[in-house]
């Protein structure tokens, strides 16, 4: 298999968080769906996070590394894992293995709150719904 080629992404930031790059490819109100692809970067965990909506991930590439809020390693998946995950009120941080990873997430079933994005005490610091969503998309097309 050729390597991949990620040039033709447009990959986008979120101001303040340099570790990872994301592109919002759809979203799509009606059926509840938005699918994004991260790119985390090498052993450098984003910030501390909940899921609150299910989302079914796919190892593109890299190893996709989660971690316990405390830091230790949850679990590892390869490239080509794939994964239905369920809402869940534990918080945990995640990272690309050796040389970063690439993962596509299908975030499924709610127009409310997606992710809740906390700080390093577990307080509340933002939250992504299907509106935030929609607007990083919306910037991502310009």
């Amino acid at each position: 298999m050729k390597n991949l080629d990620l040039g033709h992404i447009q990959w986008s930031q979120l101001p303040g968080f340099d570790n990872f790059d994301y592109c919002v490819l759809s979203v799509d109100r009606p059926n509840k769906l938005v699918d994004v692809l991260f790119h985390f970067h090498e052993n450098d965990p984003i910030v501390l996070h909940r899921h609150c909506a299910v989302n079914h991930t796919f190892v593109i590439s890299g190893e996709h590394r989660l971690f316990h809020a405390n830091g230790d390693l949850k679990e590892v998946r390869p490239t080509g894992s794939y994964t239905i995950s369920q809402p869940d009120t534990t918080p945990h941080r995640e990272c690309g293995g050796e040389g970063g990873t690439l993962v596509l997430f299908s975030i499924r079933g709610t127009e409310g709150v997606m992710y809740e994005i906390l700080d390093d005490q577990e307080n509340l610091i933002a939250m992504f719904d299907m509106d935030a969503f929609e607007a990083l998309h919306a910037a991502n097309a310009l």
